[in-house]
């Protein structure tokens, strides 16, 4: 198994410097979304005293032209503080900085998705949207070969691993495991993790979250995930379909409801936003995965649990439909539902503010208005 040699270092030996006191400093670890839109980098800074919100944070600045965000000859990017957690890696009082990305000229980076969705979501506060975000994963070797699986073959075919238990068919579980304790402590709002259909790919869930707060809480979650699998020497991957053939890909399904949907008859209201979004497919395919789509082909094939790209369909409890309605909602009347369309790399600020302006903006065509 293929580990980083990082992984090899004598974290006894680290532990004995982390435990020395920082006097009244705080370290505050900046993090944010490069030019991929999907990968994450971090710096750190030392503040003088702890900071009580997000107002208390300094903006920072950092090298565009080494992040795919800028050219060399201008390459200063502003780091503006979105959102502030606690730090599960250095503990308190140290903390987690998500930030916005601005450009030379205070516009946003390409990248910098949260700007709009921010805006989208204070249009429609009053309605109190909900989301929930199952994010997929797959655990891999630095040779980028699926944790636990035989160096030069397959494992075993699907069937025991989905929520399993056991050597043989649960690979990596200290990872879902210390993963799931750091978020908790962070204060995002993780609400459950299992084994996932492949073997080494798994799924945390992320939710209810109220409007922007889907997309602050999912993206921390990824970055923790990522710190820990360097501590463990692995790679945490979010491509859609990691392995081709007979594997399942993996997606990013997104649970959505507004207050009116979670109240008596809200089925009428879901229904009518299922019409919608029938209306407006190819839009939301483009903002569901960071390639306006290309990535999402190779998962959403009509097989393993998905439903076609290039069809709109939507059913009670159906796992092969773009958009399910789970069984108990269709029961009750009332509720949410399920857009399993997402690609496990997409961007939630994206999807929540595609699912934003469609279902509750009442928007047609393929492009996004402007507000």
């Amino acid at each position: 198994m293929a580990t980083s040699a990082s992984a090899s270092l004598s974290k006894a030996v680290k532990q004995q410097y982390m435990e020395l006191p920082q006097g009244d400093k705080v370290q505050a670890m900046y993090i944010w979304i490069d030019g991929t839109g999907e990968g994450l980098r971090c710096k750190t800074r030392t503040l003088d005293s702890e900071p009580k919100s997000i107002e208390d944070l300094p903006e920072w600045n950092f090298d565009g032209s080494s992040t795919y965000q800028s050219e060399g000859s201008n390459s200063d990017m502003y780091l503006i503080p979105a959102a502030m957690f606690r730090d599960p890696f250095r503990k308190d009082p140290n903390k987690l900085v998500l930030c916005e990305v601005l450009k030379y000229n205070r516009k946003p980076a390409e990248t910098n998705l949260r700007i709009t969705c921010n805006k989208v979501m204070n249009l429609v506060a009053d309605q109190h949207p909900w989301f929930g975000m199952e994010q997929e994963y797959t655990i891999l070797g630095t040779d980028g070969h699926p944790f636990g699986w035989p160096s030069n073959g397959f494992p075993g075919p699907q069937g025991p691993y989905y929520c399993g238990v056991g050597a043989d068919k649960a690979y990596g579980r200290d990872i879902v495991e210390a993963h799931y304790r750091a978020c908790l402590y962070a204060g995002v709002q993780i609400c459950g993790t299992n084994a996932e259909v492949m073997p080494a790919q798994w799924e945390f869930q992320v939710g209810p979250c109220e409007g922007i707060n889907m997309g602050d809480h999912l993206w921390v979650a990824r970055f923790i995930l990522h710190r820990v699998c360097e501590d463990f020497g692995v790679i945490a991957s979010f491509d859609p379909k990691p392995i081709p053939g007979n594997w399942n890909g993996a997606g990013c399904h997104t649970n959505f409801s507004t207050k009116e949907m979670r109240e008596d008859g809200g089925l009428k209201t879901i229904e009518d936003s299922i019409e919608k979004l029938g209306k407006r497919h190819r839009y939301h395919i483009r903002a569901y995965d960071p390639k306006g789509g290309l990535d999402n082909a190779r998962r959403l094939t009509g097989h393993h649990e998905t439903s076609n790209i290039n069809e709109f369909s939507a059913g009670v409890a159906n796992r092969g439909a773009s958009i399910r309605i789970p069984r108990s909602v269709g029961q009750e009347k009332k509720g949410y539902f399920e857009d399993r369309r997402p690609s496990a790399n997409c961007d939630p600020y994206g999807v929540t503010e595609a699912l934003i302006r469609t279902c509750l903006l009442d928007e047609e065509g393929d492009e996004p208005a402007d507000y």
